[in-house]
């Protein structure tokens, strides 16, 4: 199949055709995705929680980012991948912000990259745009505001709120985005704003209205200790079988049962008899 573009998603907003997005942070998992058909591919900051086993997704590097964005791009020929822009990695200033995404295009391979922010960041928006760089915009709830917003709480709840991100995302839009990130809208609100940008929006605990839909693959598949957003189902309990194979593992092990002649390598019997045979002479 043809490599997908930012045009191929926008064709789908166009067509009403859902756009698939999860996130990656490995070569294994990019494959398993690009063997799935999913659309896109985030290698969101979200790496340091659920990978690196960080509180939050704000000690998350540059250099992080560039790592995880190379092994996803080797496993995923076909899907369009977006890196994350990590938290400060473009906040500072807009020659911050383009030295930064740059790499993660020329150093990790990355489509497009994802950056978080309202109206406030559209000239960063417009200055990646002007020098060719692909931008994906996220408004809502910002996991790198979170303190800010004073926790995981779900945005838009009032008229000025609601106003407000619908203004972000027009801005957004007139700043060239190509797409928006909707995250802890209510459902109804989040509708709205698909319907009054032109741009693909992809949802993630914002409704079935939006043009897309994102997951962390490690809410999917149940592999994640910590806590479970009421927005992620999850569709295996991947922990659960790992588990049950780890403890297998070391039962077998205790039990001399593995490894077992199947899976031993073996020497011809004229070679053992004359190594065996070497051993004695040298008083083994």
């Amino acid at each position: 199949m043809d490599k997908i573009t930012i045009h191929d998603i926008q064709a789908k907003k166009t067509r009403g055709e859902p756009i698939t997005m999860l996130t990656a942070y490995d070569y294994p998992t990019a494959l398993l995705l690009e063997q799935s058909g999913i659309d896109v591919i985030l290698v969101g900051d979200s790496v340091g929680m659920v990978v690196h086993g960080l509180e939050s997704t704000l000690p998350v590097t540059m250099d992080m980012m560039v790592l995880h964005c190379r092994a996803v791009r080797r496993g995923a020929a076909r899907a369009l991948v977006i890196g994350d822009m990590p938290f400060m990695s473009y906040q500072l200033g807009i020659d911050d912000a383009k030295r930064n995404a740059a790499r993660l295009l020329v150093e990790g391979g990355a489509d497009a990259v994802k950056l978080e922010g309202g109206a406030h960041m559209a000239p960063t928006v417009r200055a990646l745009v002007e020098i060719g760089i692909a931008v994906q915009g996220h408004i809502g709830l910002t996991p790198q505001s979170v303190s800010q917003m004073g926790g995981f709480k779900v945005q838009g709840k009032s008229v000025a709120a609601a106003r407000k991100l619908i203004d972000d995302a027009r801005a957004l839009e007139r700043a060239g985005a190509f797409s928006l990130v909707l995250e802890g809208i209510p459902a109804r609100l989040a509708g709205l704003i698909t319907r009054s940008v032109s741009i693909p929006t992809i949802g993630i605990g914002a409704g079935a209205a939006c043009d897309g839909q994102v997951l962390v693959t490690h809410d999917l598949l149940g592999l994640f200790d910590r806590f479970t957003p009421k927005f992620a189902k999850q569709y295996a309990d991947l922990a659960g079988a790992m588990r049950a194979a780890f403890d297998a593992f070391r039962a077998d092990v205790q039990a001399r049962a593995f490894p077992a002649p199947e899976h031993e390598f073996t020497l011809p019997d004229d070679v053992w008899d004359a190594i065996a045979a070497s051993d004695s002479d040298n008083g083994g």
